[in-house]
């Protein structure tokens, strides 16, 4: 197989671990835990893993272990560094003890369930080190959430000799995780579950787990683009550019590009939505600082949209939520009908008048995005409406009317943009690879402590990697309940920004000052060679978050 010059470097990068990895480890139990909500809810749906204790590691002496098989599951979207992480599952087994075996699930909990699997030997995972990527194994999205699906991984550990399995994922994925360590607890089958924070959302964290894997190498991948479109913008000075940024239900990947970048706008919908901001009132403030940047005689701008913001605005949510109503009850009446018009007409008349009138002032193209690709529970699609076009077609509709009141005086063109699977597979920063090998050998010292229900955790991240602090938290720690297509379930609660963290905090400050200058920064492609003052750094949002700390 052909490789890269890059590639074959990266082969031979030797993950750093902290200081309790590098040799033989014990085990020390900290307090015990409850979830952060719900706390009887959780109690009584995960008695046999609710309650444990905080793990951390701390240096050992040599211990042996008995021989063991491990399987491991890749789940959910892609994140750079889950190679690594198996990689760190796969040096820990074989360091507990040589003989043990790791088998590898295909494309996801699916290959679970309807047992799809291959043995991963060195020679498979030392063509997988360091790189992007899920394809050692493929990934899936199927949700282990019955019992004839748990029962089936029992069959397949069973024959395989699988005494744990390792379950790579989100936050959804590693709920299910917790389930499926509960009911194996629960049925005394013998086989551990542990889980491992997998998102580059960077909406899995507590903390305990201080971020996500694949967070900080998508953020600079994005970065990077950004401050290129950023030098093109200050060089051409003719263009704005909308660009709208992965990462659903919050805004992470946002607030650390524009910490990244000190883009002239960047929308937080956490913020929008605490405010109560309308469609027109977020508008209205892009098109004030466009206006303002233009008296400047400065005609070109970035602004960062993060891609779940429609729902976020209040008004738009209601709206949303009305339509996914009306399509689950109407869908076939709906698609009988042949024209455009008749369609909008349709659908109208099923919405109260206050949605009734916001849907009729959203661009058509859009109207259609929110009437077209259900997901499979009748939803809409966000990651397919085109935010940054909406965006870019109400500033202009804006600015043309302030022209004709003397309120503008520039030119406006926008660019839209939408990066997104661009830093998904993104062969890893050093940060990743060395904090995803990190979980990944965590993972492997839980289990071969027999431990289940626990998440790999590895903690003071903003220093060198030898002074991280490996171990494990509970994952009921980190659940609550919430409703989930009309019934209440535990979950692992969603870390949105929260506006009086440091993060935001500080973009607060900073944001008038970078929307008005063009004070951009050019971070550049990531660094893999070099000084770790360049290759080494973690996100400005886990350095923000931990300082003074």
């Amino acid at each position: 197989m052909a490789i890269s010059a890059l590639q074959k470097e990266r082969a031979s990068y030797a993950p750093k671990l902290p200081k309790s990895l590098q040799g033989y480890v014990t085990l020390v139990d900290g307090a015990a835990t409850q979830s952060i909500a719900d706390q009887a809810d959780i109690k009584a749906l995960f008695p046999n893993t609710y309650g444990m204790p905080l793990i951390t590691f701390a240096e050992g002496s040599k211990k042996d272990y008995p021989t063991m098989n491990v399987g491991v599951i890749l789940s959910g979207g892609q994140a750079p560094g889950g190679h690594n992480v198996i990689s760190g599952i796969f040096d820990g087994l074989k360091k507990l003890n040589p003989a043990n075996k790791l088998y590898g699930f295909l494309g996801g909990p699916g290959g679970f369930v309807d047992h799809q699997y291959i043995e991963l030997t060195a020679a498979i995972i030392d063509e997988y080190r360091n790189t992007g990527g899920f394809d050692i194994i493929g990934s899936g999205r199927t949700k282990l959430e019955e019992t004839a699906q748990y029962d089936k991984g029992v069959e397949i550990c069973n024959k395989l000799g699988i005494k744990a399995i390792v379950i790579i994922g989100g936050d959804d994925s590693n709920t299910n995780a917790c389930v499926l360590a509960e009911y194996y607890l629960a049925k005394n089958t013998g086989i551990q579950v542990i889980g491992a924070p997998k998102t580059i959302d960077g909406d899995l964290k507590n903390e305990m787990i201080e971020t996500s894997f694949g967070f900080d190498t998508a953020c600079k991948v994005y970065s990077e683009l950004i401050g290129n479109i950023q030098r093109d913008a200050n060089s051409a000075k003719k263009y704005w550019h909308f660009i709208k940024l992965m990462g659903r239900s919050a805004s992470h990947i946002g607030l650390e590009c524009a910490l990244q970048t000190q883009a002239n706008i960047c929308i937080i919908s956490e913020e929008v939505e605490a405010k109560k901001q309308t469609l027109d009132e977020v508008v209205t403030y892009i098109a004030t600082i466009v206006a303002k940047r233009a008296a400047n005689g400065e005609n070109f701008g970035t602004a960062l949209i993060p891609e779940g913001l429609i729902e976020f605005i209040p008004s738009l949510k209601v709206l949303i939520s009305e339509l996914n109503d009306t399509m689950a009850h109407h869908e076939a009446a709906f698609n009988a009908l042949g024209s455009d018009a008749e369609k909008f007409q349709f659908i109208s008349a099923k919405l109260s008048k206050t949605s009734a009138d916001i849907f009729a002032t959203l661009p058509q193209n859009i109207q259609f995005q929110l009437l077209a690709d259900r997901d499979p529970h009748g939803n809409v699609q966000v990651s397919k409406i085109e935010t940054e076009k909406m965006l870019i077609d109400m500033v202009a509709e804006k600015l043309k009317a302030w022209k004709k009141e003397g309120k503008y005086v520039g030119k406006f063109s926008g660019q839209n943009h939408f990066f997104g699977y661009e830093g998904r597979c993104a062969a890893p920063s050093n940060f990743d690879a060395d904090y995803c090998y990190s979980l990944g050998f965590t993972a492997s010292v839980l289990i071969g402590e027999g431990k289940s229900g626990y998440m790999a955790s590895v903690r003071n991240c903003k220093a060198p990697a030898s002074e991280w602090i490996a171990g494990g938290v509970p994952v009921t720690m980190m659940m609550n309940m919430e409703k989930r297509h009309g019934h209440m379930k535990p979950v692992i609660q969603k870390a949105l920004v929260t506006l009086d963290g440091k993060p935001f905090k500080f973009f607060a400050s900073k944001r008038d000052e970078w929307a008005i200058k063009t004070d951009y920064i050019y971070p550049g492609p990531i660094q893999y060679f070099g000084p770790s003052s360049v290759c080494d750094q973690p996100t400005k949002t886990l350095l923000l978050e931990q300082e003074g700390k």
